[in-house]
């Protein structure tokens, strides 16, 4: 594919996302707070920043194995290209190096989702919001129920709303975000940048029930 017309089909793909972003997604993302401070932090996010600085290290650590072996180039990462796939709504979109993380990063999100009961979601997501693979809970086979595969089927979609670009976007060393879902329950959202080469490429993201402190 020539790359201007590439180039062109990610741009309309990023637009055609924000524009068909479900309202459900936009209730989500009222946060009530946002700290990137470490004095200030509970027990609870101390416990939670270790487990985002180990997943966001490995996360690196497969990304750039997928370089060293030349399954995707730097070039290619950073295109933040996305190939809209067919009959998907929400939109769903598949990427030149998706397929390596359904492989290898995964697992990694899997075995820090086992860390504490609490814990929610593990993502990684570029810096557009795009997340290739998600925990396989959220992965489920489509059934063609919108209702339940909004819920059941997250994966290869782009989180654009507040919280998302806020937590995919940010170079601090880390953002902990809490806000209000949909489903009326408090929510926090902690995320650490990856940096690839010495580029920010995105983040991982661990979404976890806040306790709150007596």
């Amino acid at each position: 594919m020539n790359r201007t017309v590439a180039r062109l089909i990610a741009l309309i793909a990023v637009a055609a996302a924000a524009a068909l972003a479900p309202a459900a997604a936009h209730a989500q993302t009222t946060r009530s707070g946002a700290t990137t401070n470490t004095e200030s932090l509970t027990n609870q996010e101390r416990e939670m920043l270790a487990f985002g600085n180990e997943f966001a290290r490995r996360c690196t650590d497969a990304i750039e194995s997928w370089m060293q072996k030349k399954e995707v180039t730097t070039d290619r990462l950073f295109s933040f290209l996305y190939y809209p796939m067919p009959d998907t709504d929400p939109p769903k979109f598949t990427t030149d190096y998706d397929k390596l993380s359904d492989r290898d990063v995964l697992a990694i999100e899997e075995s820090i989702l086992a860390r504490a009961p609490t814990i929610i979601y593990t993502v990684m997501v570029d810096k557009n919001g795009y997340l290739p693979t998600h925990n396989q809970r959220y992965s489920q086979p489509l059934t063609g129920n919108k209702a339940s595969d909004l819920v059941n089927n997250r994966t290869k979609r782009i989180f654009n709303d507040r919280t998302g670009l806020a937590a995919a976007q940010s170079t601090a060393s880390f953002l902990i975000q809490r806000y209000q879902r949909d489903t009326g329950e408090t929510m926090a959202d902690l995320s650490v940048p990856i940096f690839i080469d010495g580029k920010h490429w995105g983040a991982v993201r661990i979404g976890y029930r806040h306790l709150e402190v007596k």
